[in-house]
């Protein structure tokens, strides 16, 4: 890999790994402000684009506004999915393995849509993905808890509670289900654009976040809500000394600028590299993110939440073929010899 190339690599891991830290502060103290940290990250994104991509829109896009139409409701629809998901008591860890399911699901509508056809070792991967999901899923069903504040949460009676706490888990479940089969669906239609138009990142990138932005005028009263709860937080402490700004919004703000780092690195990576090292330094970054939110943020993790994410991990890996191919390869070239000498 070139030095461009080497420099991605080194974005995403330090931009997504930071961004998912952020994202965890922002969401324990603040559960319900998944729409406030979409709405922030689309707008910091779209306002990049329009001053570097776009220059002032000065440039005009490659691909047409109706080809983009699919793609950005796709996209819109997935973001918003995922971080507002947090607001149904789903846990950091089990919000990371889910979205790791990303190949099964990119798989599955493969087969469904384009009629691809697969080997052995990716059906054999995707299997251990699925067991893996669900043995995390079921685990963290025994053991649900209601992740919002508790300075914000509204007493109810214990009982009803509980009942109460489950039934949005499973809500949860069901909107992380949605969003990683429209993911899949939206890659495969970025696929075919990129296609016909060659690969455009920084300018998808910009179109993707400039036009779903009236999209969060329907959650406008639900942005504003959290960004009062955020901005009335306690001021931030920088080494025992007050900055007087409110922890919650310098959160916000270096969410959304390890967001851009993050994004604009794996877009630079996919233009430099094959998919399978893009898919191997993603599926890293995320093993990474996941452990550091186990140990820093002590989330409750057991064996079997350990044998589930391995099992994830472990099918990706085979999926993407990222393992030693010594042997195989062995066995390639003295099969190929023998042909040779046949002949």
């Amino acid at each position: 890999m070139n030095l461009k190339a080497w420099s991605a690599v080194l974005g995403v891991f330090i931009g997504c790994c930071s961004n998912v830290i952020f994202l965890e502060l922002l969401v324990k103290y603040d559960s319900g402000s998944g729409n406030l940290i979409t709405f922030s990250q689309f707008l910091f994104i779209a306002i990049e684009g329009f001053i570097f991509t776009s220059k002032f829109g000065k440039v005009k896009p490659v691909i047409g506004f109706k080809d983009y139409a699919i793609l950005v409701l796709m996209f819109f629809v997935t973001s918003v999915c995922n971080n507002y998901a947090f607001d149904f008591n789903i846990p950091m860890p089990l919000h990371m393995i889910f979205r790791a399911g990303s190949l099964m699901a990119n798989m599955i509508m493969g087969i469904l849509i384009l009629k691809k056809k697969y080997g052995i070792s990716k059906y054999i991967s995707v299997i251990l993905i699925t067991i893996g999901i669900i043995t995390c899923t079921m685990v963290s069903a025994s053991k649900v808890e209601d992740t919002s504040n508790p300075k914000l949460r509204k007493e109810t009676p214990s009982e009803e509670n509980t009942y109460s706490v489950v039934f949005w888990w499973c809500v949860g479940i069901g909107i992380l289900t949605i969003a990683l089969l429209i993911s899949a669906c939206m890659g495969i239609y970025q696929e075919v654009l990129y296609k016909k138009h060659g690969k455009r990142s920084r300018e998808a990138l910009y179109y993707t976040h400039l036009l779903p932005l009236p999209g969060f005028l329907l959650m406008g009263s639900n942005i504003w809500q959290h960004l009062v709860i955020s901005a009335t937080s306690e001021p931030l402490m920088v080494l025992g000394v007050n900055t007087f700004v409110p922890e919650q919004i310098i959160y916000l703000i270096c969410n959304m600028i390890t967001q851009y780092v993050c994004i604009s690195s794996v877009y630079v990576l996919t233009a430099e590299c094959s998919s399978l090292t893009v898919t191997l330094v993603v599926t890293l970054r995320k093993f990474v993110s996941l452990v550091f939110s186990i140990l820093y943020f002590k989330n409750s993790f057991t064996l079997y939440h350990w044998i589930g994410t391995i099992l994830v991990f472990t099918g990706t890996m085979i999926f993407t073929e990222s393992y030693p191919k010594s042997m195989f390869m062995k066995k390639e070239q003295k099969e190929a010899s023998k042909k040779v000498k046949a002949s």
